[in-house]
């Protein structure tokens, strides 16, 4: 068997190793990318960005039901066209993946197609070929979870993976597992006209542990199709050749089901086994956060693959960390960013920092803001929503926060920003909030936090209070 001496192979081409791969390359030339041949990563392909363009096309039909309110006329003429829809998506999907792939241009042979397997720590098999390299960077990514029984649905199983490619979509479709991608997607169909019905196995919906937060993400999506969450779904083919799902409480008939229950490493056929480490019930080896090596070996497990944080920023983070480890421009630990999730429904779900579950209620203030009355998100019609902000009992030390809010996704950057900064209650009080911004829901939250700390002088303009009335606040 032909074999090749290397100082890396990194195996699998999405965020993780591409970024990983931006390091390599900064400090050697013997190395090699291997794909299944995806290529263009799973964000680009089938994840964040055509997610998002159908979400956008989504929310500009849905806001035909403000027009009368706004005083504009003639909204009842509208349809939503599912077929052009899909088509703007994956003309813009495929220029997004036309501009990742660009990155590996100029690779030649290091750039390898084929199913890659690890038969030692220091050795992979591709094609009938070995390529022995001092390190290894696994980044083969993650697919959608599927229960086995479901695929006997055919082309009435949907998956995030292939709803993308449909040339048009049925009227009804059951969207079971209201995670993240659950609800995006499932609010994101209603919107354009498909008459959705959600389930989830969980009372939690997109991420969230704020039983607060989770209430009133669920009350407003309710308002758009039925949820039903809790129980988790049976799923069947009926005899008229729709598809039964029931959770033992709620049961509807529907032309296909997405399935929106996660996803999972991809790690089939890999050869994790040989590398002489423990491995878990899921076939994972331990993984270093700081340094993203498995166990004591010379292989770095990154991005999805090794399911700690399966978010594309994190995935960038861990390849930049396993690539310049790996090629020896350093040996120190990393320090991680503060964790952030954002879920793109409307009104937009955020976690940032710790989650409302990894708290002791008695070390931790709670500062909350309701936007029903904001002045700005009424205006907006906007006027929904939940935020909560967690900070250190007599510190006023920002530990987290769970929304589902207007703007919720720039509340969540702002946030993260303080939290990695190590701001205070106070210190963030001392900033300035334009009027009127939805923004000053946060201020609102701080205020509230504030009214249960020790208080800052009379001089300190963090002490400056609301004035009473929603015009100005």
């Amino acid at each position: 068997m032909d074999e090749a001496i290397l100082d890396i192979v990194v195996i699998g081409a999405g965020t993780a190793g591409l970024a990983a791969l931006r390091e390599i390359r900064k400090r050697s030339e013997r190395f090699a990318l291997i794909d299944d041949g995806k290529w263009g990563t799973t964000c680009a392909r089938v994840g964040c960005m055509p997610s998002k363009a159908l979400i956008e096309a989504a929310n500009a039909f849905h806001r035909r039901r403000d027009f009368d309110t706004f005083g504009i006329r003639g909204a009842e003429s509208l349809r939503a066209d599912v077929p052009a829809v899909l088509a703007r998506v994956r003309v813009l999907r495929d220029q997004f993946v036309s501009g990742v792939r660009k990155l590996t241009d100029g690779l030649g042979e290091r750039a390898i197609t084929g199913h890659a397997r690890i038969v030692a720590p220091d050795c992979v098999e591709v094609n009938g070929r070995r390529l022995r390299a001092r390190r290894i960077i696994v980044a083969t990514g993650s697919e959608p979870v599927v229960p086995p029984p479901w695929r006997a649905l055919g082309d009435r199983l949907l998956t995030t993976d292939d709803l993308f490619e449909r040339v048009d979509l049925p009227a009804r479709i059951a969207v079971v597992g209201m995670g993240a991608v659950g609800a995006e997607i499932a609010q994101a169909l209603s919107r354009l006209g498909i008459e959705v019905t959600a389930f989830g196995s969980s009372e939690l919906a997109a991420g969230l542990s704020d039983p607060q937060v989770n209430a009133a993400l669920l009350a407003s999506l309710r308002q758009e199709f039925p949820v039903h969450v809790g129980a988790p779904a049976v799923v069947s083919a009926a005899d008229d050749g729709s598809v039964r799902v029931s959770n033992g409480r709620q049961e509807v008939q529907v032309d296909a089901v997405l399935a929106a229950l996660g996803r999972r490493p991809v790690l089939a056929g890999l050869g994790l086994e040989t590398l002489g480490v423990a491995l878990d019930e899921n076939g994972l080896p331990s993984i270093d956060p700081t340094t993203m090596r498995a166990g004591a070996s010379q292989v770095f497990v990154v991005g999805d693959a090794n399911a700690q944080a399966p978010l594309q920023h994190e995935a960038a983070d861990e390849g930049h960390i396993a690539g310049l480890i790996a090629s020896g421009a350093v040996t120190r630990r990393f320090r991680r960013r503060v964790p952030l999730s954002i879920v793109f429904c409307d009104p937009e779900v955020a976690v940032v920092g710790r989650r409302f579950s990894q708290l002791d209620a008695s070390d931790v203030l709670v500062g909350e803001y309701r936007f029903e009355r904001q002045g700005r998100a009424r205006i907006e019609q906007r006027a929904r929503g939940v935020l909560r902000v967690y900070a250190a009992r007599g510190i006023g030390l920002l530990l987290g926060a769970e929304l589902c809010a207007p703007a919720g996704a720039h509340l969540a950057h702002l946030l993260a920003l303080a939290m990695e900064r190590t701001l205070t209650v106070h210190d963030l009080l001392r900033m300035p909030f334009y009027h009127p911004m939805l923004e000053e829901g946060l201020r609102s939250a701080l205020r509230e936090l504030a009214s249960q700390l020790p208080p800052c002088s009379e001089s300190d303009l963090a002490g400056c209070g609301p004035i009473g009335a929603d015009a100005i606040e």
